[in-house]
């Protein structure tokens, strides 16, 4: 993974057919995504249940970008070893989700992946200060965690844009999770956000019978910012 500023869409599989995982994984991949996002909840860290290692190992094959995890569990340690051999380029724990944030960005590195570290929304991001050599990537929740298709948070672009000025000229990804769409995009990509994750949005209107909405639907988004 190199690293650059540019604009990328992380399509969220919680948002593509269940059934279908690889076969929508290249569809949206063939129609211009730049990473795919999986979200993985534990139905304690947050209120549902998704998947775990061995779906993400199941589903590696099928990606050719950058497979981005987004642990929404707790505790996180034990589990990082195992999405690392299931083939996660990132894996990115809460702030929230344990004690020691700085020992579970270790172990992601440690592991051989970029580190993120994400925030809920009512988490400040002046938590990030002392972890800025650790991390890789910050992801900020503009939405609170646990489901797909919420109302986006408008008060965390502030936070966005003092995040970026935290940040400088560190090789440091900013994401955005949660209600982005064309509206919502321009607003995070303008205050310094460059990964945008993406579920509904992307996938609504597609399939992997008739996968051109997916592009469509990233166009829109990329043309918004």
């Amino acid at each position: 993974m190199s690293f650059d500023r540019n604009l990328k869409i992380a399509p969220s599989i919680l948002a593509a057919d269940f059934a279908n995982f690889g076969a929508e994984i290249e569809a949206v991949e063939a129609e211009g995504a730049d990473w795919i996002h999986v979200d993985v909840m534990d139905g304690h860290f947050v209120p549902n249940l998704t998947f775990g290692p061995a779906t993400c190992a199941a589903i590696r094959p099928h990606i050719k970008t950058v497979m981005d995890v987004h642990l929404m569990i707790a505790p996180v340690d034990p589990y990082i070893q195992a999405f690392a051999d299931a083939g996660a380029d990132v894996i990115t724990a809460h702030f929230e989700a344990g004690p020691h944030i700085h020992r579970t960005l270790q172990a992601i590195r440690g592991a051989g992946c970029k580190a993120g570290l994400a925030l809920n929304p009512g988490t400040s991001v002046e938590v990030v200060q002392p972890l800025l050599d650790m991390v890789d990537l910050v992801c900020l929740m503009t939405v609170n965690p646990g489901f797909g298709g919420q109302k986006f948070i408008a008060s965390q672009v502030t936070q966005v844009a003092r995040l970026r000025q935290m940040i400088g000229d560190r090789p440091i990804h900013i994401e955005i999770d949660g209600g982005v769409d064309p509206v919502t995009a321009p607003l995070v990509r303008a205050a310094g956000a460059d990964v945008l994750v993406a579920g509904s949005a992307v996938f609504k209107g597609g399939s992997v019978a008739d996968p051109a909405p997916y592009g469509a639907n990233m166009r829109a988004i990329r043309a918004a910012c």
